[in-house]
């Protein structure tokens, strides 16, 4: 049963170099919030008991494939679900392999809050610097920075400034039309749990809040004020197919924003004006749907409106509706990219024919801006700028202004696989 006034689930991306310890944050992040279940402290005692540990081996919570057991890295992305008494959480575990960076996409893609981690001793990496500049890319607002490994510094404020005047200078260089990042700089030991879930008395000269207590606290992207509203439609539902009256209803997911009963709407591609007469769902009708809300609009007037069809708020920035399209491409797939191939772009419940026009730049995450591509063609984990061209118009918002209606993927039209993730410019 939901708690009352609970904030809504905070979806987070932890990322950053091989050995900085990521896993081993996770895992004291649940242990010492209290969300490791008996049988699984049992296993990480069991463990330490064979091995001859002197401390329980926390990474084990996440690292779950046998090949990542064997090589003590992270390969996939690991899922794991906790709450506090104000919020629940999805956090998710992301490789730091280069060669793992699509996988980094995929963590990053769902996140309201990117935590990478920094180890104190190194500092930032071309790694961290990956990625950054792919929660960047993925338009995560949030970035929280873990320095860890602060109990092998001696605690020192100086190694902790060093590292957030690189992260703060870095940002400055990347070439991204993005919303302004909410930064957040905390000093831990994810060994020990210092500023972990309780403050830390052996950082003084910090006085900022633990990691938890700053998720806590965390801002959701879809909730936020400036949301444009955004309804893809999914189905079309007539009278006695889901509808309470006469009439056709469109039924969908409300992907950003909020909509009311009596606001007034456009359907796009075709630029239709309408108003909304109702709001229903499986209980029954309601004044207004948020994002993340299942529903079905009715509308005062009867238009052609099909699937793939997107439904906006009159009053909000309009998406852009062309056949041309460019866009930052995050190519995830072994399959190298070929200019003039036919691919589908797919966007939120719409699905068209197109064709790779151009590469335009490539981007060099060790500088965060965009070079020349010199021609050749994009593969597995390249990040790069393209020129795209739909067959039909597309209703597709700047990725900066929404990121569910401002991302689509690039599917190979004969097999169907997922080739690249997209975000419009």
């Amino acid at each position: 049963m939901p708690v009352p006034n609970m904030l809504p689930p905070l979806r987070c991306a932890t990322a950053g170099s091989v050995d900085d310890g990521k896993s081993t944050l996770i895992g004291r992040l649940l242990l010492d919030a209290k969300a490791l279940y008996t049988d699984q402290l049992a296993h990480l005692d069991d463990v330490r008991h064979r091995r001859g540990l002197a401390e329980r081996d926390l990474a084990l919570v996440t690292d779950g494939l046998r090949a990542e057991r064997e090589q003590g890295i992270t390969i996939d992305v690991a899922w794991r679900y906790f709450a506090t008494a104000t919020r629940r959480f999805i956090l998710a575990d992301a490789p730091g392999h280069v060669q793992y960076t699509r996988n980094m996409v995929t963590a990053a893609s769902h996140a309201d809050v990117a935590i990478i981690l920094v180890d104190a001793r190194r500092g930032m990496t071309e790694q961290s610097r990956r990625h950054l500049f792919v929660a960047r890319l993925l338009g995560v607002r949030g970035l929280t920075f873990a320095i860890n490994k602060m109990d092998q510094v001696d605690f020192a404020s100086a190694a902790f400034a060093d590292i957030r005047g690189s992260v703060t200078d870095y940002l400055s260089s990347i070439d991204l039309p993005r919303a302004a990042a909410e930064l957040a700089f905390i000093p831990l030991s994810a060994l020990h749990g210092d500023n972990v879930v309780g403050r830390s008395s052996r950082t003084p000269w910090y006085e900022g809040p633990s990691l938890l207590e700053h998720l806590e606290r965390a801002p959701v992207d879809a909730d936020r004020s400036d949301a444009p509203s955004r309804f893809p439609v999914q189905c079309v539902l007539r009278a006695g197919g889901g509808v309470s009256a006469d009439g056709r209803g469109y039924a969908g997911r409300v992907a950003s924003g909020t909509f009311r009963a009596g606001d007034t709407v456009r359907v796009l591609p075709a630029d239709a004006p309408a108003t909304i007469l109702s709001i229903e769902t499986a209980d029954g009708v309601i004044d207004e749907a948020r994002a993340g809300a299942s529903v079905v609009l009715k509308l005062t007037t009867e238009l052609d409106v099909g699937r793939g069809d997107l439904i906006v708020g009159a009053l909000d920035k309009l998406p852009r509706v062309d056949t041309d399209l460019t866009a930052d491409l995050a190519w995830v797939h072994k399959t190298e990219s070929r200019l003039g191939a036919p691919y589908l772009v797919k966007v939120g419940t719409r699905e068209v024919r197109a064709s790779l026009e151009a590469v335009l730049s490539a981007y060099d995450v060790a500088s965060g801006v965009a070079g020349d591509t010199d021609g050749r063609s994009l593969s597995l984990n390249d990040l790069a700028r393209v020129r795209l061209r739909a067959r039909e118009p597309v209703a597709i918002d700047a990725y900066a202004d929404a990121r569910t209606t401002g991302s689509f993927l690039l599917l190979d039209a004969t097999s169907g696989d997922t080739l690249a993730a997209g975000m419009a410019r």
